[in-house]
């Protein structure tokens, strides 16, 4: 039984996973540094470890002061949340190593995973089919050729990493060649990883994940899918539960993604990403963790995914089988982050001289911040996520287009408008949408 348990995150993950263990009855221990000190989390945390001054790669992304910080409180247990540099199995590997229970799949798992390329070749390995693509590529003209064998335009990628960082649609030699080196410096800095490679461009295309969920005792199960193809430069920015594929095509991506889950022997949550192009599914990554956009699950299926992480971590069973699991409705997330429109979404800083977030029915607000917070440069710009939930995409998108119509955040700017662009988009609301479709209907 986990008894204390540290989230190595902050914001509004933060929050949500401090619901959860409260629920259960876990205690809860805050890790921040300086510029977080009046945080929402913060407070809402039955404990607080300061790691120092407001510089993310001397703070909250040590590994060994988030382990120290267990250490002090006299945690058990470490919950990653989601996003920083968490994901390479570094912190999974330092907390298990130091007695301490990783609230998240094996490390041996989160290790295959966090190399794209590894992941690929799993992929083939389960009989999935990947988007054609390249090994690692030494240099740019290395990348010239394999991407004329593969046909332009093509995706340039950082092998490590997630969250749409690292990748860039090239259409000729002379993009590749212009942005080869940029990129893999970009990667090294990012990701502690160098390494790129080529992938086809497909489009137009749906990006669709299947959420799974497996124990240590060999249950594994898949929780639907997700639409994630509404992205502003490759940056996630709005997600539906169910997708719009076919039921026929819908089960094939089940089938495919449990049969990953089950070559990986999957013990947690992790989600699985196809591109789905002229009707057929592609692979694309694993992301062993909680995703983002998880909200959309929780709202379609009832369940909480933050309590079926921490009981399998607490070696239980799987909550549910798949023949008891039941989907209802259509679920709409947007990503509310503090970001300048005038300087082409740049993340923006400042102080929240008002947040007020609406109270409708079917309507969730995960939100990271308090009016009157300061929103600093150090980390990522998500301060609120909305989520609509209606019996139907219709009403679904109704409710959804009301909230943020009623979201109020005054004292820096925030991409708000842009969200209820896309929620009146004529576009949006008749469901057709794909992974060009900002760019293509916003001209973003």
């Amino acid at each position: 039984m986990i008894q204390k348990l540290v989230i190595a995150n902050r914001g509004e993950i933060a929050s949500r996973v401090i619901r959860t263990a409260k629920r259960l009855g876990i205690r809860t221990v805050a890790v921040h540094s300086e510029a977080d000190a009046r945080a929402l989390h913060v407070g809402e945390a039955d404990e607080r470890v300061s790691v120092g001054p407001a510089a993310v790669h001397d703070t909250v992304l040590k590994i060994e002061q988030i382990v120290a910080a267990a250490k002090r409180s006299g945690a058990d247990a470490v919950h990653p949340g989601y996003g920083f540099r968490l994901e390479s199995g570094e912190l999974a590997r330092a907390c298990r190593g130091a007695g301490l229970t990783y609230v998240g799949p094996a490390t041996d798992t989160i290790v295959a995973m966090s190399s794209k390329l590894s992941a690929r070749s799993l992929a083939a390995r389960a009989g999935v089919a990947v988007v054609p693509g390249s090994g690692a590529v030494a240099g740019p003209d290395d990348a010239v050729g394999e991407a004329s064998a593969l046909g332009w335009p093509v995706m340039l990628k950082a092998a490590a990493g997630g969250g749409g960082l690292g990748l860039q649609l090239v259409r000729d030699a002379d993009e590749l060649v212009r942005h080869f080196a940029p990129l893999a410096d970009k990667a090294g800095r990012l990701f502690g990883d160098r390494t790129l490679y080529l992938e086809k461009a497909l489009a137009p295309a749906h990006l669709v994940e299947v959420q799974l969920a497996g124990d240590a005792l060999g249950h594994l199960v898949h929780l639907g899918e997700r639409d994630c193809s509404l992205q502003l430069r490759h940056q996630k920015l709005v997600e539906e539960a169910p997708s719009f594929v076919s039921e026929p095509l819908r089960e094939r991506l089940f089938a495919a993604a449990l049969d990953l889950g089950r070559l990986l022997r999957l013990t947690s949550l992790a989600s699985v990403e196809f591109l789905v192009s002229a009707g057929e599914p592609w692979f694309l990554e694993v992301n062993t963790r909680l995703q983002v956009e998880h909200g959309v699950t929780e709202m379609v299926t009832g369940l909480d995914l933050v309590e079926w992480q921490l009981r399998v971590a607490m070696g239980e069973p799987l909550p549910a089988r798949q023949q008891d699991l039941r989907f209802h409705g259509h679920a709409i997330q947007a990503r509310i982050h503090a970001e300048d429109p005038a300087r082409g979404f740049a993340p923006a800083t400042g102080r929240i001289n008002r947040f007020l977030v609406p109270r409708h029915p079917e309507v969730r607000n995960d939100v990271g911040v308090v009016q009157g917070e300061v929103v600093a440069p150090y980390y990522d710009p998500l301060i609120a996520k909305v989520i609509a939930h209606g019996p139907d995409r219709d009403s679904a998108v109704r409710r959804f287009a009301a909230a943020l119509d009623d979201y109020r955040i005054e004292g820096l700017p925030t991409n708000l408008d842009l969200l209820r662009s896309i929620a009146a988009a004529p576009a949006f609301v008749r469901g057709e949408t794909a992974t060009h479709f900002i760019r293509a209907e916003l001209g973003l």
